[in-house]
């Protein structure tokens, strides 16, 4: 493998732990539904993961992979595993809103797969570089109804990744435009009684099928739909409420970013709240009107409250709890 490293040696340090006798590196999960904790993964696995994703994308000794990531968390560090097993050249970049700035060197080479965070979803498509790019993966993040419109727009395949830290980065992909997950080979799904994602990895040290807090739907050849979180769900008149399904239904009703919370009721036990990132209320009974109707009447907002800044994760995970 050749790589660059440009991210202020975090990939050196990283690649030194890897090659270390230890069978196990250690990792931090993202924090995004509890305090960020450290694990340790074994380097079976984390190969085993790797060469699911080559396989996917057909990575091989001639491809060029580019990480415009930290090599603190799983999805930087896999990157790197993905183009050690491949033995390919790989491209580590310091992380910022602008991907691809790194490129010089191989301007005029095919990039196989990049990986980002929403956030880094502009800056990557208006890179010079963008046309080289032949996949894209988007992680750490749910993205936004007009971000994943871009990325459609675009031409490139972007795929959005189902997966944790826990399970060595991801173990299922969805071609933007497409609502299904499907899952990476040797990776099978169920559900258990709360209609929440099991996984099971053929081949991995610890067989223990690993239940997830995800609802889903799962579908009749394994892919799945993502609902939203069990730990999330607002109970309103003893019906369950799913705030990331309510703000797929109202995405292009408001122009700024928003959420949908819960807070307690006397009479139904729990009502939504639309909270909305800005200093300026919208017209509220317009878009009252218009949330009428694409909403059932116990997913409808009971308050409606502006907020000067949406409290997000590291990784632009919105914290529900943090208003």
């Amino acid at each position: 493998m050749r790589y660059r490293d440009n991210e202020a040696g975090e990939y050196g340090m990283f690649y030194a732990e890897w090659t270390d006798a230890s069978p196990d590196v250690s990792a931090h999960t993202s924090g995004s539904t509890g305090m960020p904790k450290k694990i340790m993964l074994p380097k079976h696995d984390m190969r085993l993961s790797a060469r699911a994703t080559n396989r996917f994308f057909g990575i091989g000794e001639n491809s060029l992979l580019v990480i415009p990531l930290s090599a603190r968390y799983i999805a930087g560090k896999m990157m790197m595993v993905r183009a050690l097993e491949a033995n390919c050249r790989l491209l580590c970049e310091s992380p910022s809103n602008h991907p691809l700035a790194g490129m010089d060197e191989w301007a005029g080479d095919d990039i196989d797969l990049v990986a980002i965070v929403p956030s880094q979803l502009d800056g990557l498509i208006e890179s010079p570089y963008f046309g080289n790019v032949r996949n894209v993966i988007v992680g750490g993040a749910p993205m936004s109804a007009k971000q994943e419109e871009k990325a459609v727009e675009s031409g490139v395949p972007f795929y959005a990744t189902y997966g944790m830290t826990e399970t060595c980065s991801h173990v299922a992909l969805r071609r933007c435009g497409d609502e299904w997950y499907k899952g990476l080979p040797g990776v099978v799904f169920s559900v258990d009684d709360r209609g929440c994602l099991v996984i099971e990895r053929n081949g991995v040290t610890d067989t223990t099928p690993l239940v997830t807090n995800d609802i889903v739907e799962l579908r009749g050849d394994g892919a799945f739909r993502w609902i939203g979180r069990a730990d999330n769900v607002i109970i309103s008149g003893g019906l369950k409420v799913s705030p990331e399904e309510v703000e797929r239904k109202i995405c292009g009703l408001i122009g700024s970013p928003y959420f949908i919370g819960g807070e307690c009721d006397d009479k139904w036990g729990e009502h939504t709240v639309l909270y909305i990132e800005g200093k300026e209320m919208p017209d509220e009974l317009s878009l009252l009107d218009s949330l009428k109707k694409v909403l059932k009447s116990h997913e409808m907002p009971r308050r409606i409250v502006m907020t000067d800044c949406i409290p997000r994760t590291e990784n632009g995970k919105i914290k529900r709890g943090g208003l």
